[in-house]
């Protein structure tokens, strides 16, 4: 049996499929921020609040969780440099992404979505998508042992044992774990890594003693824009990946459900970007709807709207808990760089699988230059980015653009 957007479910059955969701979207929604320097417990707070604003732009028609978009990780990175100070900074340039995806989302409401085929074939969303993954690659390894990426010591053999530990962990989990927990490798890779780096005195014991401290019950700790020019150029740009990875989404639920959703497509840009936009106007992180999310609706064949708003309404319960939010923090690196070799390398493969199923067609030359040079431009300057007169493009950004032009350049005089 399928229930429908428009079906209602008891709530002792509600509570616990809401709190599934709410499983599958936290890992990568609290990693994340982490990864960025946004304080997770914000981040967890506001996916409850864009879950919402989303449910209700779409009308109710549109089931999905929204949560800490990764496409963002790269281009944050390289305005902040690491330095939590300039978080407001990086909320300036989310502000600007987030304005751009709503003028997209009122162009495809008043026009329809066949500009955005034109703009981005499957040979383009495959390689945006793709190169998401592949510009972090070196994040990934940092964390996985250090900056230098070198193992000389002790501890740095340590370090690369708790990744190893962690990442092995969660693919174990994935590959071989039976029904619902098979839908946890990252919380329970996380879970593992973490008890390993206690037992091996890892986590820091300031961190320890801020979990001790920290009250069960306030808000959490909002943050306000501050305008950057530099900013909004190196992330505005972002807002590409968003309109197609939704666009992506939401063909997925269609199939699934059994329903034409593509009449709401611009509803849905609409509710991520105002979600995003409301998301950065208190600290938060830019949104979007989450495969994660989406891999529960296909198993459980549940897609009704009220599931979603009970997954959002125990989300922002639990941002309102400070040591909640500590608790993610002391979250070691070790254990992130192993959870996100595997976060990384699917966001890569999920590109390939694009063009997999698009059947995009390798032998001409046209596809190979469009899909190869961005991958390469992206993965060679990382989350560093380029600085053209003191002003850094980040790499997703310049290789999502470079995608779309030469797309574009290239198709001149071509078949249509």
């Amino acid at each position: 049996m399928i229930l429908y957007p428009e079906d209602r479910i008891p709530l002792v059955r509600l509570v616990p499929l809401g709190m599934q969701h709410v499983v599958a979207m936290f890992g990568a929604t609290v990693l994340a921020p982490i990864l960025m320097g946004f304080n997770p417990q914000v981040a967890l707070f506001f996916s409850g609040i864009g879950t919402l604003i989303f449910i209700l732009i779409t009308g109710f028609k549109v089931p999905s969780y929204l949560g800490s978009s990764f496409a963002f990780i790269g281009p944050v990175l390289a305005v902040t440099g690491g330095d939590a100070s300039r978080i407001p900074y990086a909320l300036c340039g989310i502000l600007g992404a987030a304005a751009l995806y709503g003028i997209a989302a009122l162009v495809t409401i008043r026009w329809g979505s066949r500009w955005i085929d034109r703009l981005m074939p499957p040979v383009v969303t495959g390689s945006v998508v793709a190169l998401i993954g592949l510009n972090l690659a070196s994040s990934a390894v940092t964390n996985s042992t250090n900056a230098h990426m070198t193992i000389a010591t002790s501890a740095d053999a340590m370090r690369l044992a708790i990744a190893g530990a962690t990442f092995l962990t969660a693919a174990l989990v994935a590959i071989h774990l039976k029904g619902f927990l098979r839908l946890l490798p990252i919380l329970i890779g996380v879970i593992a890594g973490y008890a390993l780096s206690m037992l091996c005195g890892v986590v820091d014991s300031k961190a320890i003693a801020h979990i001790q401290s920290a009250a069960w019950l306030g808000l959490p700790p909002f943050q306000t824009p501050a305008f950057s020019a530099k900013a909004l150029l190196a992330i505005a740009p972002i807002f590409v990946v968003l309109v197609a990875e939704n666009k992506g989404h939401i063909a997925a639920i269609s199939g699934y459900m059994g329903r034409d959703l593509n009449p709401y497509l611009g509803r849905a840009y609409l509710g991520d970007a105002v979600a995003t936009m409301v998301s950065a106007l208190g600290g938060g992180t830019p949104q979007t709807t989450y495969a994660e999310n989406m891999g529960v609706m296909a198993i459980t064949r549940v897609y009704s709207i009220s599931n979603f708003v009970m997954a959002a309404s125990i989300a922002i319960l639990l941002g309102l808990c400070p040591k909640f939010g500590a608790l993610i923090q002391s979250i070691p690196n070790p254990v992130l760089g192993g959870v996100t070799l595997i976060l990384y390398g699917l966001i890569a493969v999920m590109g390939v699988r694009i063009w997999m199923q698009a059947n995009v067609d390798f032998s001409d030359h046209r596809n190979l230059v469009v899909a190869g040079a961005p991958l390469i431009v992206a993965t060679g300057l990382g989350v560093t980015g380029l600085t053209v007169l003191g002003v850094n493009i980040a790499g997703i950004a310049l290789g999502t653009l470079l995608a779309l032009v030469l797309n574009m350049i290239l198709s001149i005089g071509g078949k249509q």
